[in-house]
């Protein structure tokens, strides 16, 4: 049992009474020793040695954050498995359309028609792609939306957050002034310098309830080939008459408090590049085990030939000016020469278990299974399929997560301007009603299909959710393929109707009422032939 040192209550009750001093002492020592929790204890050899410090949020990570941006960043950009880590989530969470919206209003609240709110839907959802699939929704004139999502997404996952304005600038050519800017993390910091406290760290400034009240954005990346002047600006995040956002931070909050994301492979980065030092030292290895090398060993130690030269081939024996080996040689040797090889042993065949060791580790750590990170599916269908579903699951809640926090704020903010423009009609909107408003706003976001292993199984199975009653059509038209059932049932119609009208496909009701006709002309006719 450790001896437990004298606190100064300790001190205090043995100098009065040394007796029940004592007894104090033994009793907070054995007290200190017999925890309900053995990860607690100081005494335990395993874990006397870790030491732990209690801070908040910010405390945790807004000093570390700026390196570990650096060293995401190069991971991203040199490390294989980095690199396809970070495409696998963003093409599978946004994929190559982004995030599509879909409006579903509630059109029972709003007093609306069936037919009246499909055709509001329709109006509005045209306006919204036209202002969506146009680069004038983006203030540089780059992106359009759906690459607007990509980018807002991976700089969420490799930086840990990022910083989006929605200034209104009018153009000519757009009906539109509702405009995107994306700031990277790095801008966003405090002014030259100053050193953090409770109501203002990593470049936010928050007011008495812990709400962002400021963002200081420096003007010009920090990292800049051209040394930004040290200026920064001071951007409301709620405008004070309207309440409205002007600035959206994207970011995951894992802490209360917590002012600033941490990237996605920050409790990885250490184990990719370890993994990533050693891949390169195994395959350097591979690479010298290509280059065969054979040493003559000779009892004076001097050779009769360099290495590289001649380079003419004569033959197979010692005394021949060519060194090279030959398929199936037998090359003799003079007194005292023998031969040595160099073998480093290698491919090592370790290297491949050890390897997948790592990653299943860093797939756990960032959510996704080793067989989607790897891309590698050499188990059974039942597993292939299993881990599948886990990685959807993973998807699906980061999808959830960019829609909720960019892609609706941004549409409801472009909703605003374009009924206040008149564009859109929408009764009640501006009205200040947040039911109503909530009411026109409602949407849904599809993304891309998740795929699927054995389409049959995956079609059968669907078919029969929707039999059951506990799925629906437009649900397994964007889980299955991504699409939209009702665009998908016009097309199909259209399709069909084109297909009957060339002949390609028979009309069955047709057919089956001209079979009934001639039945009952028969019949009719029979019947005469009797009574006659």
């Amino acid at each position: 049992m450790a001896e437990r040192q004298e606190n100064i209550v300790d001190k205090v009750v043995s100098f009065f009474n040394p007796v029940q001093g004592a007894r104090r002492l033994r009793a907070r020592t054995f007290i200190s020793t017999i925890g309900g929790y053995n990860a607690a204890s100081r005494s335990k050899r395993t874990m006397a040695g870790w030491r732990t410090i209690s801070n908040d949020a910010d405390a945790d990570t807004v000093l570390d954050t700026p390196l570990l941006r650096q060293r995401s960043r190069d991971l991203v950009r040199n490390s294989p498995l980095a690199a396809g880590a970070i495409n696998t989530s963003v093409v599978t969470v946004i994929g190559g359309t982004g995030l599509v919206k879909q409006s579903r209003i509630d059109a029972e609240l709003l007093g609306m028609t069936d037919d009246q709110a499909a055709e509001w839907e329709r109006k509005t959802d045209a306006e919204f792609k036209l202002w969506a699939d146009s680069q004038e929704c983006d203030l540089e004139r780059t992106l359009r939306f759906s690459e607007i999502q990509e980018l807002v997404y991976r700089q969420a996952f490799e930086n840990g957050d990022v910083f989006i304005s929605m200034p209104f600038v009018k153009r000519s050519g757009s009906p539109y002034g509702l405009k995107l800017q994306l700031i990277e993390a790095d801008r966003v910091s405090n002014p030259t310098g100053i050193r953090d406290v409770p109501k203002f760290a990593g470049g936010v400034e928050k007011d008495v309830h812990g709400a962002p009240e400021f963002y200081h954005i420096q003007q010009g990346h920090p990292g800049s080939i051209i040394r930004p002047a040290q200026v920064w600006d001071k951007v409301r995040v709620f405008g004070l008459r309207t309440g409205k956002r002007n600035i959206l931070h994207i970011y995951r909050k894992l802490r209360p408090g917590q002012s600033r994301g941490v990237p996605e492979l920050a409790p990885v980065i250490e184990s990719l590049k370890q993994l990533d030092r050693y891949t390169e030292a195994e395959l350097m290895a591979a690479v010298v085990a290509g280059m065969f090398t054979v040493f003559v060993k000779t009892e004076t130690g001097e050779g009769d030939f360099a290495p590289f030269e001649p380079d003419s081939e004569t033959g197979g024996k010692t005394s021949d000016e060519d060194m090279k080996l030959a398929n199936g040689a037998i090359v003799s040797l003079a007194d005292g020469e023998d031969i040595t090889t160099a073998n480093p042993q290698r491919p090592n065949a370790n290297y491949d278990p050890f390897v997948t060791a790592i990653l299943k580790e860093v797939g756990a750590a960032i959510g996704i299974p080793y067989e989607i990170l790897t891309k590698h599916f050499s188990s059974s269908y039942s597993a292939s399929r299993a881990a599948m579903l886990e990685a959807w699951r993973f998807f699906m809640a980061r999808r959830i997560w960019v829609a909720r926090s960019f892609c609706q704020p941004v549409y409801e903010a472009w909703l605003t301007e374009a009924v206040a423009s008149g564009r859109i009609v929408a009764p009640g909107f501006l009205s200040g009603d947040l039911l109503i408003r909530q009411a026109y706003c409602a949407c849904d976001w599809v993304g891309p299909a998740k795929g699927m292993i054995d389409e049959n199984k995956e079609m059968d199975a669907s078919k029969k959710k929707v039999d059951m009653g506990v799925s629906t059509l437009q649900k397994e038209a964007a889980e299955l393929t991504g699409t939209n059932w009702e665009t998908n049932h016009k097309q199909h119609k259209k399709e069909v109707e084109r297909r009957k009208e060339d002949g390609l496909e028979v009309d069955v009701e047709q057919v089956a009422s001209d079979n009934a006709n001639a039945k009952i002309e028969e019949i009719e006719e029979n019947a005469g032939n009797e009574t006659s």
